[in-house]
């Protein structure tokens, strides 16, 4: 366990991110609770997946368990009334308003920790603030975050807020955080919640394809990397690639979409193990592939 951040919330290096938890109850009740007994406890969801349901799902799961697990969640993203898609709407009123009905569908009376889903410079930042500070005051919440991959927007919250996490995607592919935005959050005790670790399966084996600013051939050649040092460490492609991440102390946990009963246990595997990468065998990894830098939202 680690703990995120400046909170006292201690997490699993492993976490369950509840995107697409189907529709079947058994199904999906299974796996998490499988999960939470394997020592995951970290769940992380959304008031925009699936309109909703996949929070009523986490939430009558894990209520027998409700206080041996961590919930995050997520607001700032409102489902258009045609159901056609979705607009960016971190104003406080919205804020206000859906924390209390993430907790509805949630079965709980608090949160431990809500994260604002995105951002941009432009935002009401103050008043989004205030609103996070506000309901963490009323005990609805425990602790508040953010969800971004922009610097800029990064920067506004270490500076003017009491964030303790910033979920982010970082991957061997995707390691632009390592340029200054890990160590800056690790500078002010604000935890990283690992999303997109194995770059959607194209580490892990699934087969090359074109990625972020990588052709089909690059992909490959990372991949081949991945596998060749799990077969030097007698580990599998899951292992190396999330231990890539864990090797920065910012990183506390790393989610990982889970769907089936064989990806949660390839998933549950990896606790067994969860040693960063040897000093040699991670610069062998960054060195199968292009340096890759934030360009916008600097």
């Amino acid at each position: 366990m680690k703990r995120l951040g400046k909170s006292d919330l201690w997490v699993s290096p492993v976490s369950f991110g509840c995107m697409s938890l189907g529709e079947n109850v058994t199904v999906y009740t299974d796996l998490l609770r499988k999960a939470a007994d394997a020592g995951i406890n970290y769940f992380d969801t959304a008031d925009l997946y699936n309109k909703g349901l996949n929070e009523l799902y986490v939430g009558e799961a894990l209520k027998p368990i409700r206080k041996d697990i961590i919930i995050a969640t997520k607001v700032g993203n409102q489902w258009r009334p045609d159901g056609s898609g979705w607009d960016w709407n971190p104003s406080k009123a919205y804020i206000l308003k859906h924390v209390d009905q993430s907790l509805k569908r949630l079965k709980t009376d608090y949160i431990d920790l809500y994260q604002l889903h995105g951002g941009t410079i432009d935002d009401p930042i103050d008043e989004i603030i205030e609103a996070f500070d506000r309901i963490k005051e009323q005990g609805k919440i425990r602790w508040y975050g953010i969800s971004s991959i922009r610097p800029n927007v990064i920067l506004e919250y270490i500076e003017r807020s009491d964030i303790v996490s910033v979920m982010t995607q970082y991957s061997l592919f995707d390691h632009r955080p390592e340029e200054a935005m890990l160590d800056l959050l690790r500078a002010h005790d604000v935890g990283v919640i690992c999303r997109g670790a194995v770059a959607q399966g194209l580490l892990i084996g699934k087969e090359a394809d074109s990625y972020l600013q990588y052709t089909d051939g690059e992909v490959a050649r990372a991949a081949k990397a991945v596998a060749k040092v799990a077969v030097e460490l007698e580990r599998t492609p899951l292992a190396v690639a999330l231990a890539y991440v864990w090797g920065h102390p910012a990183v506390a946990t790393v989610a990982l979409g889970v769907r089936t009963t064989a990806q949660l246990d390839e998933a549950i595997d990896t606790l067994r193990d969860v040693e960063p990468l040897p000093a040699g065998r991670r610069a062998f990894l960054r060195q199968s592939v292009r340096s890759f830098h934030y360009e916008a939202h600097r």
